[in-house]
């Protein structure tokens, strides 16, 4: 498959930035939608009739879709054009959101979230890399934070956004939000987006072979971390199979990819030694992002029997604080050495986690606020400068494919994270709740006491008052060991950011780049 001319260096423009506009709502629906369902997963499992066990795929099957058209695109964008691509994307993704909300079975919910996921997910990678294909590196202190904004706001957001609208209207409107604005990206993207031209040719030698691979790869990989901490991993046979189908097809794929000329996923950006940590960092950006999004929610949830929409409220601080540092850190990408941001920001990241490793049952809103907001600031410091210094010195040819590349760092390192911190927290949680039912067992004078006060408080209730008083008893031990086994992952996260900034390192300072009115290198 032959290389397609890059993306054509002309003047940027008000059409290049009204086209980014749409590119960049079109970015902001597909990210939004990985997490807008997470707080109406019990609202959607009874609209569809879905089991307990069925309904998590409502979220899983729209990640592993989304994980395998990511690398893809940068080889759809040479085939298709931006403007082709990303229109079909946006109207299939639009398509497949109004098929989700008129869903009846959590069949016909896996199979219209899966495809919303693949078609949506090409918008990704296509924003970012024509961010740095079409504007002038002197402009980028204005641009990158925007897309960083909405890379790591939506995800923020989305419990947020999912609560409120299923509390107001109901949970098909999850989805049918994005039909009107879905709609207008997709128009807007026709008459706006004029970047480069398509070359059909190549499809005669589209790799469906190393597509295939691609998508047992890293579908089988996103099911295994999705799904193997709540199966004991190794002791369900199931994930022992896929473990193993995962690691043959990733060979098999990584193989054909290193080995054809014109490879479906061109792994050519790591010769980048910039680019290459910067995907270290994103990785590592992806388990801040994603991981910190899962973990505070879990703790107000299960120690403090939180709302979905309460729990949006106190999550929102993150994405205010996101919001007014973005374009500090834009202003600063541009004057202060990237690897001095990229540590200082992992470091802020480490402080917050370190503080919140002191976390108590009696911790709300206000406690959690300093934490958070290093988290909101932390994540944009990085994000900001991680991207420009991860794609800012890519060739035109190795922009598109290593656009993928990087937003699929961030992507599995979310997933990897959430399946160690699910991991980790069913261990902590064995060992605190049998160390706590030590404390409070029959011999335990304080134990008895306690028991014995809830007894006398739960008294009305007759007959029944001693067995509620040992079930309350239960549930505050098992609070307990929630709050707890949390604290131990804080402490985890905290030396992992401390060690990250020890690879900073690693980057090579870009040269200092001058204003020019054009895009590209």
């Amino acid at each position: 498959m032959a290389i397609a001319p890059s993306i054509a260096v002309t003047p940027w423009n008000k059409r290049h930035v009204a086209a980014f506009i749409v590119m960049i709502f079109g970015m902001f629906m597909a990210i939004l939608d990985i997490q807008i369902v997470s707080s109406s997963l019990s609202e959607i499992q009874a609209g569809i009739s879905a089991s307990a066990d069925e309904i998590s795929w409502v979220q899983t099957s729209y990640l592993i879709a989304e994980v395998v058209m990511i690398p893809l695109s940068g080889t759809l964008t040479r085939i298709f054009s931006t403007r082709y691509l990303f229109v079909m994307s946006a109207a299939g993704f639009t398509a497949m959101s109004f098929m989700c909300a008129i869903s009846s079975s959590i069949n016909e919910m896996m199979v219209w979230r899966a495809l919303q996921g693949f078609v949506g997910g090409a918008m990704i990678p296509t924003v970012f890399a024509t961010t740095f294909a079409i504007f002038p590196a002197d402009k980028r202190q204005v641009i990158t934070p925007v897309i960083g904004l909405i890379a790591t706001l939506a995800p923020t957001i989305g419990p947020t956004v999912g609560g409120y609208l299923t509390e107001l209207f109901s949970w098909h409107w999850l989805f049918l939000v994005n039909i009107i604005p879905g709609i207008a990206v997709t128009i807007g993207a026709y008459f706006l987006i004029d970047f480069d031209k398509p070359d059909l040719k190549l499809i005669k030698n589209f790799d469906w072979t190393g597509l295939a691979l691609l998508a047992i790869f890293l579908g089988t990989l996103e099911y295994i971390l999705e799904e193997g901490a709540a199966d004991d991993w190794f002791q369900s046979a199931l994930i022992s199979r896929l473990i193993m189908i995962c690691a043959i097809s990733g060979t098999v794929f990584f193989w054909r990819m290193f080995t054809k000329p014109n490879p479906l996923v061109d792994f050519a950006a790591f010769k980048n030694r910039n680019f290459t940590a910067g995907c270290i960092f994103s990785f590592t950006m992806g388990i801040g992002l994603y991981g910190l999004t899962y973990l505070y929610p879990v703790y107000l949830a299960r120690v403090h029997q939180y709302s979905a929409l309460k729990i949006g409220e106190t999550m929102f601080v993150s994405g205010v604080a996101m919001f007014l540092t973005a374009p500090i850190a834009g202003r600063l990408s541009v004057k202060v050495d990237p690897r001095i941001m990229i540590g200082g920001g992992f470091i802020g990241f480490a402080i917050g986690t370190y503080i919140a490793s002191g976390i108590t049952i009696e911790w709300g809103f206000y406690e959690l606020l300093l934490p958070q907001i290093l988290r909101g600031v932390s994540l944009m410091m990085c994000m900001v400068t991680v991207t420009n210094i991860a794609l800012g010195t890519l060739t035109p040819q190795e922009l598109r494919g290593g656009s993928g590349l990087f937003n699929l760092t961030r992507n599995l390192g979310g997933a990897v994270g959430l399946a160690l911190i699910n991991t980790f927290m069913n261990q902590r949680m064995d060992l605190h709740l049998a160390r706590l039912h030590e404390s409070v067992s029959w011999g335990h004078d304080k134990a008895l006491q306690t028991l014995q006060n809830m007894t006398y408080a739960l008294s009305p209730l007759g007959s029944d008052a001693p067995s509620a008083a040992l079930k309350k008893l239960s549930g505050l031990v098992r609070q307990q060991a929630t709050d707890m086994a949390i604290a131990d992952i804080f402490v985890m996260l905290t030396f992992l950011f401390i060690g990250i900034v020890f690879l900073t390192p690693l980057l090579k300072k870009p040269k200092p780049v001058a204003a020019s009115a054009g895009g590209g290198h």
